[in-house]
């Protein structure tokens, strides 16, 4: 690359404005531009690196995590950054996790729900049905696995609150912790029950898949720009 650049020449690669390069550098992503005797910025090969580290890592860690890791590096502080992207890519993995968490429990979710009746069902009922005790209930609802409604003071759990039950139970058995089981159960809550989880889980597979992928690339894009900095 010349030399030195101007904004615009350093924002029309990546498609992006001059302005966003200024507010890169003003917010430290960037290293401070060389100026000119008159006063205007220029852009090194050092710039040029840090910002395609920059941009690569966004679509894998997040503007928050990649803004910080470049922050990091330009401080000098280069372990750091690479602890932070170590946290990013445990991240991924507990998400993995929760996914194949949905997933072991798809089959289960597919059928029809498991209550006897369309009534609700009172807290002994239900642990009758899945033979654990009332206060493992209790336990999970405390966890935030299931929300019963209160009938005059007493808990009652509807068909979806049966449903989350069985999913817990069967999460449970596969050994998953608690916590865990409460971010599985919000997961399937929010794909809109079992009917569109099985559309879903393609979907989240699909973008877990692409985000690692794209931690890929910008971990070699920020390794180009750490030689850079070595060799300046």
């Amino acid at each position: 690359m010349p030399k030195s650049q101007r904004p615009v020449d350093l924002a029309r690669e990546h498609g992006i404005s001059p302005q966003s390069v200024r507010n890169y550098e003003a917010d430290g992503i960037l290293p401070p531009a060389v100026r000119s005797e008159s006063g205007y910025r220029r852009y090194t090969e050092v710039h040029a690196a840090a910002l395609r580290a920059f941009l690569a890592l966004v679509p894998g860690h997040g503007h928050a995590v990649a803004g910080d890791v470049l922050r990091l590096v330009a401080a000098g502080e280069t372990d750091a950054a690479l602890r932070v992207l170590d946290a990013s890519h445990a991240q991924l993995l507990r998400d993995r996790e929760t996914l194949d968490g949905v997933a072991s429990a798809a089959s289960i979710l597919a059928g029809p729900l498991p209550t006897p009746t369309a009534r609700p069902l009172p807290i002994g009922a239900l642990a009758h049905h899945l033979g654990v005790k009332p206060a493992t209930l209790r336990k999970w609802e405390r966890a935030g696995i299931l929300t019963p409604a209160r009938v005059t003071g007493q808990r009652v759990y509807g068909p979806s609150d049966v449903r989350d039950a069985e999913l817990a139970h069967l999460l449970r058995r596969g050994g998953y912790l608690l916590a865990h089981i409460a971010t599985v159960v919000s997961q399937v809550r929010a794909a809109g029950g079992p009917a569109a989880l099985a559309d879903t889980l393609q979907t989240w597979q699909s973008r877990q898949a692409s985000r690692a992928r794209s931690m890929l690339t910008g971990a070699a894009r920020l390794d180009e720009y750490l030689l850079v900095l070595a060799r300046t």
